[in-house]
């Protein structure tokens, strides 16, 4: 609706004309003159007024059908009609207002119940675009709803993909960097990998019922995969009873060894509470693992629909090869790893060891206890 109000008025006698301008004028309306049919229903569809003030008898188009052309148009906005007159009898009333009109006064017109009329017709174009207006609003609103509500199911989708087939730091380090999946290209890094798994499993499958397997495994890796998460560590990959974690990618953290070892140590400590709960079930299963540190290839490994963020080179091998020599409760790190945590753990040299796939003897060392 127009600020001032707009008001067309259309008669072909322009003192009728004059007469209500007059009567109007002062009321602080915009308005317009039209002198007949054609002339209306032009400066309708250029100056889409609030409210038509209409005469009935007029040359080329009378306003009975200009009232039908006008709200037959669905290019044009609610239009309030208000037919003004010499035509009073009922059945041309009911003609007008079957046609379209709003209101119908007959002239001449009295003064205070055309301003009254006009009043009251402009509150309802009023209130009638103010529903149409916030109709359009809840309407453009329900539309950016469904695309938020399509948006957060795509996401929520997304994350729930990667999140299957990356390990969870991996997963939210793309999504934070708004999606940008060149974290994980190949690249080259100095990783900490610990490498662990069971004692004794192999035989424990083969031997225990299959119920009894998964109970044991689902108690292992709930306890691991908390401290996992607990020490930021990504799991790259876990086979049954083997997990391979590895510390600064592809989250960057200080002194990666030294929260390899914090982590293995404490993962040690918690398998074998659970250990002795195996135990009274006839279940001898033990823990080791075996940590590294050195530089490896990182990065994206598999095909189409099934991705893992892997890590390659001899520091993967190494900590491998070490944890399958450690005895349960031994956690064997090579010279590096030793370098980084002797200021804060009690370690003994196991001596050299002939690992496969190495040339040459690997001095190792076991973690015992953790000073700090």
């Amino acid at each position: 609706m127009h600020k001032p109000p707009r008001i067309l008025i259309v008669d072909d006698n322009e003192t009728n004309r004059d007469i209500l301008v007059t009567r109007l004028e002062t009321h602080g309306y915009e308005l317009l003159q039209a002198g007949d049919g054609e002339e209306a229903l032009a400066a309708a569809k250029q100056y889409l007024p609030d409210l038509i003030l209409l005469d009935v008898m007029m040359p080329k188009i009378d306003g009975i059908e200009v009232t039908r052309r006008i709200k037959a148009d669905a290019s044009m906005p609610f239009m309030p009609i208000i037919l003004v007159t010499a035509k009073a009898d009922s059945k041309d009333v009911v003609e007008g207002l079957n046609a379209g009109a709003d209101e119908y006064l007959t002239k001449p017109v009295d003064q205070m119940s055309l301003v009254a009329r006009v009043k009251s017709v402009l509150r309802i174009k009023e209130l009638h675009d103010t529903v149409i207006a916030q109709a359009a609003d809840l309407a453009s609103w329900n539309k950016t709803l469904e695309q938020r509500v399509a948006d957060q199911i795509a996401e929520i989708d997304r994350v729930g993909r990667l999140k299957r087939f990356l390990a969870p730091q991996v997963a939210e380090l793309i999504l934070s960097s708004g999606g940008d999946e060149k974290i994980l290209e190949s690249h080259r890094r100095d990783i900490s990998v610990v490498f662990c798994d069971l004692r004794g499993f192999t035989t424990f499958a083969e031997t225990a019922e299959p119920e009894e397997v998964m109970s044991v495994l689902n108690e292992y890796h709930a306890c691991l995969g908390l401290l996992i998460h607990k020490h930021e560590g990504t799991l790259d990959k876990y086979a049954g009873d083997g997990l391979m974690v590895l510390f600064n990618d592809p989250l960057p953290c200080p002194e990666p060894a030294v929260r390899a070892v914090r982590m293995a140590v404490e993962m040690r400590d918690e398998v074998a509470k659970l250990a002795v709960n195996w135990r009274k079930y006839g279940h001898e299963l033990g823990f080791g693992l075996g940590v590294s540190h050195g530089y490896a290839t990182i990065g994206r490994i598999g095909f189409e629909g099934r991705l893992d963020y892997s890590a390659i080179g001899s520091v993967v091998n190494l900590a491998a090869r070490l944890c399958e020599e450690a005895e349960a409760g031994q956690i064997l790190v090579d010279r590096k790893v030793y370098m980084a945590i002797e200021a804060i753990a009690e370690v003994e040299q196991t001596g050299e060891l002939q690992l496969k796939g190495f040339h040459r003897p690997v001095v190792a060392y076991d973690v015992r206890t953790l000073r700090l």
